[in-house]
């Protein structure tokens, strides 16, 4: 198993000194999320060789391994002209893994939980134009629910993905979306187990059940709109069941890769991090 960092509370910091971040803290892997001199969410990448010669010296410096890369891109969006670009970046997203050496990217569905038949679709004729890319080029996907995506719901995520029948993509579970996963419920163990082997990858961060108190615990006006509510908290600041969690991963043997993704505490990251760092490893190290 492989515990990856997303150093994304470090945006601010170049691509070397980032890098000497995570090392210093004592993350053997990072998975890079999207920033603005690299993937920048929804925009075409803006990485050329020589920032790619940079990042790769970094990590040989380090001794810190690319665990994955995180484009995001809206491929499921019902707009064709954001589809269409978004199928350009992601040609462009995967060379870019080519020439990292990274074999693994990883993302979400996008689109839109109030059109979702549509974005659906929209996001079977991306899948359709970039399945061949990713197995000409040898890199793999894991693909993750976030709240307000086309589908938002763990099970049926997971069912996607098996429909798409490709050895090669893969689920992500991020716990910090477990309470949009089973409105509310949060019944962790029965949803890791349904994923199965298609259980590659995790995303660990806490959060409150937004559900609670009757659907008051965020009042949101006028009612009805549109918007979701989640947290990327330290473990033990939210609500997931983390004693479910650790211990159905123990059972089921996973051995994928575990993101510890907070970004709620900017102004004290380092104390987050390897807080974070330590308790996974405690729970999934044994």
């Amino acid at each position: 198993m492989r515990i990856a960092l997303d150093p994304y509370m470090y945006r601010n910091l170049s691509l070397g000194k980032m890098v000497d971040k995570v090392a210093e803290l004592g993350y053997e892997h990072i998975e890079l999320s999207p920033r603005e001199d690299f993937l920048p969410f929804y925009k075409a990448p803006r990485v050329d060789k020589a920032r790619i010669k940079e990042f790769r010296k970094a990590l040989s410096d380090t001794g810190v391994k690319l665990s994955s890369l995180l484009p995001m891109y809206h491929w499921a969006a019902a707009d064709e002209g954001l589809r269409v670009a978004a199928v350009r970046n992601w040609k462009r997203a995967i060379q870019i893994a080519v020439e990292m050496d990274c074999e693994l990217v990883n993302t979400e569905f996008t689109g839109q939980s109030d059109n979702p038949l549509v974005c659906e679709n929209q996001f079977m004729r991306s899948m359709d134009e970039l399945i061949p890319e990713f197995e000409r080029e040898g890199i793999k996907l894991d693909i993750q629910a976030h709240p307000y995506d086309f589908c938002e719901r763990n099970n049926e995520s997971v069912d996607i993905i098996r429909g798409l029948d490709r050895d090669w993509i893969n689920y992500l579970y991020a716990a910090p979306h477990t309470f949009f996963y089973d409105d509310g419920l949060g019944d962790i163990a029965s949803m890791l187990k349904y994923a199965g082997s298609k259980l590659s990858h995790l995303i660990i961060a806490d959060t409150y059940n937004h559900k609670a108190s009757s659907g008051l615990r965020y009042i949101v006006n006028p009612p009805g709109v549109t918007a979701t509510v989640h947290q990327h908290l330290d473990i033990g600041q939210g609500e997931v069941d983390w004693e479910a969690f650790f211990g159905t991963l123990r059972e089921i043997q996973f051995d994928g890769i575990a993101t510890v993704s907070v970004f709620a505490w900017e102004d004290r990251p380092d104390e987050s991090n390897r807080m974070m760092l330590e308790r996974v490893k405690s729970e999934l190290c044994r």
